[in-house]
């Protein structure tokens, strides 16, 4: 769980500002949208499939 503590002197938008970096930071938000819907096992195994094949393709083509 992300925590700020705001110090002195600092400002809220500061304090604001270094929450949204540590929620990034630990992946929150993306945790939070991939479990937005229920994705069946075998949808799940084709996304993978598919951003698997994607990255090799990119490979592929950087290594030319």
């Amino acid at each position: 769980m992300a925590e700020v503590i705001i110090g002195k002197n600092e400002t809220i938008d500061n304090a604001l500002r270094r929450f949204k970096k540590m929620v990034e930071r630990e992946g929150i938000l993306s945790e939070i949208k991939k479990r937005n819907y229920y994705e069946k096992p075998s949808e799940r195994k084709k996304k993978r499939a598919r951003a698997a094949k994607v990255r090799s393709m990119k490979k592929i083509r950087s290594n030319k």
